[in-house]
């Protein structure tokens, strides 16, 4: 380890000693960066690095709320606004029991070079709350966002910080959300994305993560020479990612096989009933071994992680953080998967993503992959502030042409870095100078 990225990690694991997931995003984006600092010396002069680090403003809150019982229950809410050098803070709210400051703060700072490569103005952040919305009614998860706003409201805004959806956080609690925002402000402004298309939603927002995905994997297969027909595709989860990138790759030839939720996971040969499972996850919300019911000719398994064992050409872990190991990744390699792209935020571990660039399988990271979904929220925010709607098509090409744009803007910096190939490190090194120069622009504040 170079004195430059052990001085910077020192300092990380000595202020945030209990937030591994966060130290882990750090040091995966400061590796990469030394070839930058080598080359532009005022980065380290200004300390751009470490102060990009350090979130500008950290909020944690409690949550009270009113279950169906007429009980009290308390959870605890946070919003990290990271940085906003390009733009107002932008990222998700995610509401599951695993959330705390260290996951937000990890997600947030990914957040800061996703962002900056949609090529739109917004800069990055996170938030959320260790309320699991699973098993509540529709009341109950309304009294809880609700309660949720009643604090979030005062650190937000649409040229401030706009929050979006994530895990646990769909169409339903962005309502919700929003119909509070707006009562305790008096006014109707863009400051959620992700909403519903009759109050200033965005066509193209609910499937943006997953078609974007697949675009991203799309340029990854160009260069290899191929395309998505007959290819033979994975893909872990079952949520908004996880069904339009399937919906996706069925439309441009390629046979999704295998999908997962956090019990276990579904293997159809004959390739997935997306409408079956469009309507078990978004209609009826149950768990994907329901999916056997109707097509008793698939296999379920208990369990996630067995999923990678299911031979493929593409893998597409769209579930959660750290869900695709070392081993997972060498069983991948073993039955000759060609590309891995991911769909959920920071998915493959440190030993994973090394295991697929020294096997030559073309890999995709997240902040580079998954950042459709962020991208069509910020056209979202243009509609509100134009007080227009586009249609799903024009969305849809804006889309594509951003993923592509990504995907070069990662390929060009690798390139010209000397990581020719490292996608990894062309994704953190093109979104890292766009904030850092924006940075040094403004000054030390």
């Amino acid at each position: 380890m170079s004195s430059f990225v052990d001085s910077v990690l020192s300092v990380v694991c000595a202020r945030n000693p209990a937030e591994p997931e966060f130290i882990q995003a750090v040091r995966e984006v400061v590796e990469s960066l030394e070839p930058v600092v080598q080359k532009r010396p005022e980065i380290a002069r200004l300390k751009i690095v470490e102060r990009i680090v350090e979130p500008e403003r950290q909020i944690m809150f409690r949550v009270p709320w009113i279950d169906d019982k007429g009980q009290v229950q308390i959870n605890r809410g946070f919003r990290v606004q990271f940085n906003s050098a390009i733009g107002p803070y932008k990222g998700g709210l995610r509401l599951h029991p695993s959330v705390n400051l260290g996951i937000i703060k990890f997600l947030g700072f990914e957040q800061i070079f996703k962002n900056a490569l949609t090529t739109t103005p917004i800069g990055g952040g996170k938030g959320g709350s260790d309320f699991d919305p699973k098993g509540k009614s529709d009341m109950e998860v309304m009294r809880f966002c609700q309660a949720f706003m009643s604090e979030l409201f005062r650190h937000i805004g649409p040229d401030t910080d706009v929050p979006a959806g994530d895990i646990g956080v769909g169409g339903r609690e962005i309502g919700y959300m929003y119909g509070q925002y707006k009562k305790l402000t008096n006014t109707f402004a863009g400051v959620l994305t992700g909403k519903g298309l009759t109050y200033g939603g965005s066509l193209a927002r609910t499937e943006a993560t997953g078609y974007g995905l697949v675009y991203f994997t799309t340029r990854m297969l160009a260069d290899r020479g191929t395309d998505w027909n007959g290819k033979r595709v994975v893909i872990s989860g079952s949520g908004n990612v996880a069904i339009y990138a399937t919906e996706k790759v069925q439309s441009l030839g390629g046979k999704v096989v295998a999908l997962s939720d956090s019990n276990g996971y579904i293997v159809d040969e004959e390739g997935i009933d997306l409408a079956l499972v469009k309507r078990i996850k978004e209609v009826e919300r149950g768990r994907i071994k329901d999916y056997l019911g109707k097509r008793p000719k698939a296999s379920y398994t208990e369990g996630c992680g067995g999923i990678w064992t299911v031979p493929c050409d593409v893998a597409l872990p769209s579930a959660t953080q750290n869900e695709l190991d070392g081993k997972s990744a060498a069983v991948l390699v073993k039955n000759r998967v060609i590309a891995v792209a991911e769909g959920a935020n920071m998915p493959s571990t440190p030993e994973a993503v090394a295991c697929f660039q020294s096997s030559g399988v073309s890999f995709g990271p997240a902040k580079a992959a998954n950042a459709g979904g962020v991208a069509t929220s910020a056209l979202e925010m243009s509609q509100n502030s134009m007080r227009l709607s586009w249609t799903f098509e024009e969305v849809d090409v804006k889309l594509h042409g951003i993923m592509d744009s990504i995907y070069t803007q990662c390929k060009n910096a690798c390139e010209t870095y000397g990581k020719p190939g490292n996608l990894v490190a062309g994704a953190n090194i093109a979104g890292f100078i766009k904030v850092a120069d924006s940075m040094i622009a403004h000054g030390v504040v």
